[in-house]
């Protein structure tokens, strides 16, 4: 059992990485339908192409988290997720709106 405990990954973080892969799938379908990137910084980091650009900031966030586990912030990753939550509802909304008028 001993093992299983060590093994284990709080449910924050799972839904962490899972809002990450979500931001970056979301991101990628709606580049493909021809929408746009609207953070500055983000479009920037995708000047090299759109899915390294998008890997890189993913890469980021995930570093991110690390660091605010590190230093036992382990609460601001709690706050961060709503913020994704909200951004992959976002996009997901313009991916719909996009697909409702072609």
């Amino acid at each position: 059992m001993a093992y299983a405990d060590k093994a284990h990954v709080p449910p924050y973080l799972q839904l962490f990485l899972y809002l990450q892969v979500l931001d970056f799938l979301t991101t990628i379908v709606g580049l493909r339908l021809g929408l746009v990137e609207v953070s500055p910084f983000i479009r920037w980091l995708m000047g090299g192409g759109a899915v390294l650009g998008a890997l890189i900031a993913k890469l980021g966030a995930v570093a991110l988290a690390c660091l605010c586990l590190w230093i036992q912030r382990r609460r601001l990753i709690q706050w961060v997720n709503y913020w994704y939550a909200a951004l992959v509802v976002w996009n997901l909304s313009i991916i719909w709106v996009a697909l409702s008028r072609a």
